[in-house]
């Protein structure tokens, strides 16, 4: 893969950011991420992924912040979005390390974010469930970390949506 920098054919500017993902949102560890390359210039490990759009090129471009910020002549919004999932990631990272305390029923419990969460297992089913608020959650999940990052999901969710 040659760099796009170097190419006459590739605009290097007009590009739209479309949106930032972080890949290791899943939670997975450093050594199983499969890292992307950016497609501009070919540097790879690009854990936060620009995708960009520009109206003569038909194909998105995934690439890292320092090629988004040339690609869309912004050098505002990439680093500000890349820093929001940064963020995101440690909140996730505390919660998932967070101590949790134990019901008279065995079930865990915490308070996170002004909720109030219970982690029980299903006794038909022995599938682990959760309770975030007064909303029961109707999936249910094979391990405690699982259940977990589903919960700091949904509180993420909720929390985008204004409700407390």
């Amino acid at each position: 893969m040659s760099n796009k920098w170097n190419l006459p054919n590739i605009p290097h500017k007009g590009w739209v950011l479309e949106n930032v993902i972080d890949i290791r949102e899943d939670g997975k560890s450093a050594a199983e991420t499969d890292y992307k390359t950016c497609m501009m210039c070919n540097n790879e490990r690009i854990r936060y992924v620009h995708i960009l759009s520009h109206h003569a090129v038909e194909e998105k471009y995934e690439v890292g912040c320092v090629c988004a910020e040339k690609l869309t002549n912004d050098y505002v919004n990439p680093k500000r979005l890349e820093k929001l999932l940064k963020l995101k990631s440690s909140r996730r990272t505390n919660f998932l390390k967070k101590q949790w305390g134990v019901t008279e029923k065995q079930n865990l419990t915490t308070v996170y974010q002004g909720f109030r969460i219970v982690i029980f297992t299903d006794n038909k089913t022995k599938k682990i469930k959760c309770k975030i608020g007064e909303t029961w959650g109707l999936k249910e999940f094979d391990t405690l970390e699982m259940v977990k990052i589903a919960i700091f999901d949904g509180i993420e969710f909720l929390k985008r949506k204004g409700i407390s």
